[in-house]
């Protein structure tokens, strides 16, 4: 174990890298980065927040000198707290590297594609691309708000967009840790930058390199098969899932087990039209035959499928209220700054013993009560009507498609839809995309009376047909609250859970886990295994290749947390 001497010695060597404020060692400030958005909690000997990529290496090479564990982190809104430190058992003191203060987004090839640096987010990317016509290769998930670009590709996260897959790429720069323990820079990128690591890091940071530097090597920068893998309604096995061999490589599902500093990534043209359609129906299996036929039988593939129970149609609207009239009002770049304020609310409120926990939380959900009722009279008419929503969304000529396909379908299936005005439309989007964080909310304001969260994320095979759940009555009723929400047309739900109180939350999970395993199923599906799921073998092996001393991010997956992936026992 590294003696205080040598802990104060990197800490100093650190502060002359990045500045002295830039690194954390108080408890207080530490918090922020050292506990998950959702999920898990450690320790850890500092933070730091360098301000280009140069001084992410320079920390690198020093803690890898000083023989400490490194954790990457960017946004740290994983659900499962996989950017973050987990218990105390480790075998060395920890640093974590926040890059969020290097957010640069640079245009190659006609805003065609982007290179999105260590630190820069969906928001900002969505932001850049606009001027251009373009999109890009993510949105962001309700569970996620203000998710980094690298952070998705390192947890093989999202997939809402039907024709684009979960985030992708086989092109990307990062370090790397061989078996002898030496550092080195790898660019795969397919841009010429230069020989040493300072040449290439600085020339990426200031973009010194014209378009003859950039190259357009066999290397993918999505997944471009997906639309192909999702349209096959009669596979076994689920469209994706975090332990898919297929897409994992290098960067892409890496969970921090490389130091990543900047990936490639293609974008896509604006569609010239677009159209939301609101689908209600109290079967599920008539949701199951439309995504059936739409997927097997379009000659255009959706551009997204948002489901929503009633139940978790209520919770968002009651508990997602306040996040809703923030983006709406205000806009997504807001959040960011919404989530820091939070932190910083609930930092103080810790001090005085008789403020209640969560002190945020409390304030602007009273004060979303305030706000007269925000969602669209007809979404409300189809609330009352309907115990299964689904927010389709088609674009170009999916749409004629799609309204002939509708008016036909309802003449003799339950249930009826409507097309979307635009702002409806942007409505009931938003009101799916602020339900991930209202489970928490409820959870929170109604603590007395209620036990402890459990979420899944869960894949389930292209040709499940009942794909909606139905507990047991043993499991069921040591549930107080069950809220379901996903991406229908890829067969992966969010099914979130609030225990009876007393109720142990991981004995429940296993148990639903287990029926999981009978279907064929898959999990995590998007969100990665973190410090809450097992690793299977696959993404084990996978994790001992890229990092085989365990310096990056061990612990991952419930695997060791001991230098070179010895177990405690050995």
């Amino acid at each position: 174990m590294t003696s205080n001497a040598s802990n104060n010695t990197l800490i100093q060597e650190l502060k002359s890298i990045v500045g002295n404020s830039f690194v954390l060692t108080d408890d207080t400030k530490k918090q922020p980065y050292t506990k998950g958005f959702r999920f898990g909690s450690g320790e850890a000997l500092a933070v730091i927040r360098p301000a280009t990529l140069l001084e992410i290496w320079q920390a690198l090479e020093v803690c890898v000198a000083a023989d400490v564990i490194v954790i990457m982190q960017a946004a740290n809104t994983g659900l499962t707290g996989g950017s973050t430190p987990d218990g105390k058992d480790y075998d060395r003191p920890i640093v974590i590297i926040s890059t969020m203060r290097i957010d640069d987004i640079q245009l190659i090839d006609n805003a065609k594609q982007i290179v999105g640096l260590a630190g820069s987010t969906l928001f900002g990317l969505e932001d850049t691309l606009a001027p251009h016509g373009r999109e890009p290769h993510s949105v962001i998930g309700s569970s996620c708000i203000g998710a980094s670009i690298v952070g998705g590709i390192c947890n093989n996260s999202g997939g809402a967009l039907v024709q684009r897959g979960p985030a992708y790429t086989e092109m990307s720069l990062f370090a790397q840790i061989d078996e002898q323990g030496k550092l080195s820079l790898v660019n795969n990128l397919g841009i010429n930058l230069g020989q040493t690591p300072e040449e290439i890091l600085t020339n990426l940071q200031n973009k010194s390199y014209s378009d003859a530097d950039v190259h357009f090597p066999e290397l993918r920068a999505s997944d471009d098969e997906y639309h192909e893998r999702v349209r096959d309604v009669d596979a076994d096995t689920p469209s994706r899932f975090n332990n898919d061999g297929r897409r994992l490589y290098e960067s892409s599902g890496c969970a921090g087990k490389l130091a990543v500093f900047a990936v490639r990534l293609d974008t896509y043209p604006v569609p010239e039209k677009h159209q939301v359609f609101y689908v209600g129906t109290n079967d599920p299996a008539v949701l199951a035959q439309i995504r059936r036929d739409i997927l097997s039988k379009f000659d255009n593939l959706p551009v997204s499928g948002e489901y929503l129970h009633r139940d978790c149609y209520d919770a968002s609207k009651k508990y997602g209220k306040d996040t809703f009239l923030v983006i709406d009002k205000l806009g997504s770049k807001y959040i960011p700054k919404m989530f820091a304020m939070k932190r910083t609310v609930d930092r103080i409120a810790e001090n005085f013993k008789f403020l209640p926990n969560k002190f945020s939380d409390r304030i602007m959900q009273y004060l979303s009560c305030l706000w007269p009722n925000h969602l669209p009279k007809r979404m409300e008419a189809y609330r009352d009507r309907y115990e299964h929503h689904w927010i389709v969304e088609m674009s170009n000529a999916g749409v004629a498609e799609a309204k002939a396909y509708f008016d036909e379908f309802f003449k003799t299936n339950d249930g009826s839809y409507f097309e979307c005005t635009e702002d409806e439309g942007e409505k009931a989007i938003l009101h799916r995309f602020v339900a991930g964080g209202a489970i928490g909310r409820m959870q929170t304001m109604n603590s007395k009376e209620m036990g402890a969260i459990m979420t899944i994320d869960v894949a389930f095979p292209r040709n499940e047909q009942d794909w909606f759940e139905q507990l047991p009555p043993e499991i069921n009723d040591q549930i107080a609250v069950k809220l379901y929400y996903g991406h229908l047309f890829c067969h992966v739900m969010h099914q979130n859970y609030i225990m009876k109180p007393g109720v142990d939350a991981k004995a429940v999970k296993n148990k639903i886990l287990e029926t999981f395993d009978k279907r064929g199923a898959e999990y995590p599906a998007e969100h990665n295994v973190g410090h809450e799921y097992f690793a299977k073998d696959a993404l084990k092996s996978f994790y001992k290749k890229l990092d085989p001393t365990n310096s990056f991010n061990p612990g991952i997956g419930k695997t060791s947390k001991c230098k070179h992936w010895h177990e405690p026992s050995e």
